[in-house]
């Protein structure tokens, strides 16, 4: 017994990292993703989550590995075994995905506030004020502490799932037997969850966090239990979502474009608790999206030109780090509050430039977990690399086809 409570503190210090990541996922836009799904098809799409989440697990695994095991970013291994120029090319392609994506956290924050009766022309620059407070002035714990306690509040999602009260034996069937229809739109929305599921940025955060907070090879196993847990808890959320609207809006014919008109349209169907829920749990999703995207975003163009890099550094002792980030936050929350700005050509720039990078990370991943030089006895055993070859293939081709259909959509 007394090990057991010696392993269960252990693990509490070691996790964060594989949880905030994941959960953080769950962003804006991943949830307006998952709120069309239930919305136009029902439970129907629920079958993809078990898939996705086995894909998001292997490519999170392998990432939290390279991080114990070297101690260094993942975009500090690119740069060191690739050349400058393969990172900086791969780095200023995410950087206009990040972007985007970091409006899009903006554009999902301001809109839950204006559901809650908050003018966006006051809550946006209090939101950005206050992640750039935290992150400036906090340090690795003080950030990785709130996350952990933020994580708590996609709840809410699960919570709204129950008081939707589906049909659990239908939702059930949907989750384990594939009803696939052949249509394009659905088949444009099966693939773009995998796309909201595993994104570059989460690699490059996930790697850079580990290491900055020191994780050893001695605590491997219990990395890799946080990253099983926070890539589980992230698809047990996505699929709340997904239940809630496709038990309360697909019946109706409700169709929604983003979680802000799904929250609005819950109102008169679900009450005004679940609606409430289901927005405050996306203003959280949002704000947390907008501290760790441009965190990412800092992580790598700072490992990739060599600078110095890390939340527990001043401004002064990372200048070019702390300087990224600042612009990111101040520029995208600028942009949401500029009167017909065009946040949607941006949004769907954001997720074809994602789309288009995501191959060449995962093939980056695969090439560097497999490198003895750099890992040693820690490189992938020949079944792991038929399955992670196998993921990244499928995920690579669905992601393709995604960003075809998104620059040219299926009649």
């Amino acid at each position: 017994m007394r090990g057991f409570w010696k392993k269960a503190l252990l693990f509490l210090t070691v996790m964060g990292p594989g949880i905030i990541t994941a959960n953080i996922d769950n962003d804006a836009s991943g949830i307006t993703t998952y709120s069309v799904v239930g919305a136009r098809f029902g439970y129907s799409l629920l079958w993809t989550l078990i898939p996705v989440t086995a894909a998001l697990i292997v490519v999170q695994e392998m990432v939290a590995r390279m991080g114990v095991v070297t101690g260094k970013g993942l975009a500090d291994l690119i740069r060191e075994e690739f050349g400058v120029k393969a990172a900086f090319y791969l780095l200023l392609g995410l950087f206009v995905a990040n972007f985007g994506n970091t409006v899009a956290n903006f554009a999902g924050w301001a809109a839950s506030m204006q559901i809650l009766g908050l003018s966006k022309y006051a809550m946006v620059p209090i939101g950005a004020a206050a992640i750039w407070l935290l992150v400036v002035k906090g340090s690795y714990r003080i950030i990785e502490n709130v996350l952990l306690v933020a994580c708590l509040i996609f709840v809410g999602y699960i919570i709204s799932g129950f008081m939707a009260k589906p049909d659990w034996l239908e939702v059930g069937k949907s989750l384990v037997v594939p009803d696939i229809k052949w249509d394009a739109e659905y088949l444009i929305l099966a693939v773009g969850i995998i796309g909201t599921t595993i994104t570059p940025w989460m690699q490059f955060y996930m790697q850079s966090s580990i290491a900055e907070k020191g994780i050893k090879k001695e605590d491997y196993r219990l990395t890799r239990l946080d990253v099983i847990v926070g890539c589980s808890i992230t698809d047990i959320v996505s699929f709340f979502i997904i239940v809630t609207c496709a038990t309360l809006l697909y019946p109706h014919g409700i169709r929604v474009e983003d979680a802000s008109e799904a929250a609005i349209a819950l109102q008169p169907l679900a009450g005004n608790y679940a609606a409430l829920i289901f927005s405050i749990a996306l203003a959280n999703a949002s704000i947390l999206g907008a501290i760790i995207v441009p965190l990412a975003t800092a992580y790598y163009i700072c490992e990739a030109m060599g600078w110095e890099a890390g939340v527990n550094k001043s401004f002064k002792e990372a200048p070019q780090f702390m300087g990224i980030y600042t612009l990111i936050i101040g520029a995208a929350a600028a942009i949401i509050l500029i009167p017909g700005a065009p946040l949607v050509d941006l949004m769907v720039l954001s997720a074809i430039v994602n789309g288009l990078m995501l191959p060449f990370v995962l093939v980056f991943i695969i090439k560097l977990i497999n490198n003895k030089k750099i890992m040693g006895d820690y490189t992938n055993s020949r079944a792991y690399n038929i399955i992670s070859w196998t993921t990244v293939t499928v995920v690579a081709v669905l992601t393709v086809l995604f960003v075809v259909a998104s620059i040219f959509p299926i009649a």
